[in-house]
């Protein structure tokens, strides 16, 4: 069963940071691209950060660029995002999300607040 878990949320004051993690189970890690979106209320959701499957190539919002990384080790079968320099626009709920053919799977989401 393919399952992935987030954590590592939380209120941040503005220019702080957080990171995220995904855990995985249920598939081999290093085989598929994994990718960060995030949600904030009443916007679509939005990508923020992808790695690819060979982990040598990452791709990142206009909005996150130079602040946020995404990593992964696959010893762990955990994907990382790193946040720093933490702007209240950052505040949503942050997904992580890998797709198996036409299959898109989701973890529940963690919640990520900057405010002071």
């Amino acid at each position: 069963q393919v399952q992935l878990v987030e954590s590592g949320g939380g209120l941040v004051q503005p220019g702080g940071s957080l990171r995220l993690s995904c855990t995985a189970s249920g598939f081999t890690f290093s085989t598929y691209a994994i990718h960060w979106y995030r949600q904030a209320p009443g916007k679509e959701r939005e990508l923020v950060a992808a790695l690819t499957s060979a982990g040598r190539s990452t791709n990142y919002g206009d909005s996150v660029k130079g602040r946020f990384t995404i990593s992964r080790d696959v010893s762990k079968n955990t994907a990382y995002l790193q946040m720093n320099s933490l702007k209240p626009e950052d505040t949503a709920v942050y997904y992580c999300n890998f797709a198996r053919g036409a299959t898109s799977y989701w973890g529940q989401g963690t919640q990520v607040t900057v405010s002071s």
